[in-house]
């Protein structure tokens, strides 16, 4: 059994529209819908997993659609970029793919020796698709325009904007296991070696930033991943021994999670493999049906009345 971190688990980040969310991720970014269910605190709200077939952790991007909350925008003690994977030569289709789609992209650059290509999605939410050295094993989801020779693969790393790194780097090599791999300017990457992909944090110091603010097109917290929950109580109390405040164990249906801020000022959160997202689904029919946690079953009626009606998923 693994005894590790298992690199990321799932990045969530905040939408100002879901029926806008929904096209961009699954007919754009070519990302399957693999559930569709609520916000636990606020259940008017849906809350959308995108990711693989399987939504396999590592490849699991969630939002929070909040209609008109407004913008928001990065700054420092936020992750401000996500890093996808996906395959040599790659780039030019999906240049070409994001101007028929009039996506807001930058000019392609190397970082590390890898080649990427950023982008941002309608919401303003900051991406750069990866090239990694060592070609991402991973199998994608196939839609009718994006094959295996294009589609992403998952994460391929986050990026966390920091006042001063120190104290992070501390949480991310003390704690989760990871090793500094290099250095570029004011960016600092770090790595675990427990897993070949989503193994990638880089930080970036930046000692006169201020403060962004979180809202439309901005990430609500990085979701790191362990095997279960023996594994995933194992780090909570090495995280109380580190001097951080930590929450209990938190139930989400298709993971169990626990929250803390890091020094830095970013939400992480250690989430498990298990139960996994078939647990109230069949793996053909994820993200077809509208699931709510069992708490709010019995008001389903007034919880799909008070939700935007979805035209597609």
């Amino acid at each position: 059994m693994n005894q590790s971190i298992l690199g990321l688990h799932h990045i969530t980040a905040i939408a100002n529209n879901a029926q806008r969310n929904v096209d961009f991720y699954t007919q754009v970014l070519g990302l399957r819908m693999v559930k569709k269910t609520v916000n636990f605190d606020d259940p008017t709200t849906y809350h959308f997993y995108y990711g693989n077939e399987e939504g396999t952790p590592g490849t699991i991007l969630t939002f929070f659609p909040w209609e008109g909350i407004g913008q928001g925008h990065n700054g420092t003690g936020m992750a401000t970029e996500i890093g996808y994977s996906v395959p040599a030569d790659s780039l030019g289709n999906w240049v070409e793919r994001f101007r028929e789609a009039g996506v807001t992209m930058g000019e392609q650059a190397d970082r590390f020796g890898e080649n990427y290509l950023p982008f941002k999605d309608p919401d303003g939410l900051e991406f750069a698709l990866m090239v990694p050295r060592q070609a991402d094993g991973r199998p994608a989801w196939e839609t009718g325009e994006e094959k295996q020779d294009m589609a992403t693969r998952g994460f391929h790393s986050v990026t966390l904007t920091l006042q001063k790194i120190d104290a992070t780097a501390k949480v991310l090599t003390d704690i989760f296991g990871y090793r500094l791999l290099g250095q570029e300017g004011n960016r600092y990457r770090f790595q675990t070696d427990s897993v070949a992909e989503a193994a990638i944090v880089d930080l970036l110091e930046v000692p006169d930033g201020q403060a962004g603010r979180n809202a439309g097109g901005t990430n609500h917290h990085v979701a790191f991943r362990v095997a279960n929950e023996s594994v995933q109580m194992e780090f909570r109390e090495k995280i109380l021994s580190g001097g951080l405040q930590i929450t209990p164990k938190i139930d989400r249906d298709y993971f169990f999670s626990l929250y803390f801020r890091e020094p830095g000022g970013v939400l992480f959160e250690i989430a498990t493999d298990n139960p996994g997202f078939t647990v109230d689904e069949p793996l053909a029919e994820l993200g077809s049906h509208l699931k709510l946690p069992k708490q709010y079953e019995a008001s389903r009626s007034r919880i799909e009345k008070a939700l935007p009606v979805l035209k597609t998923i």
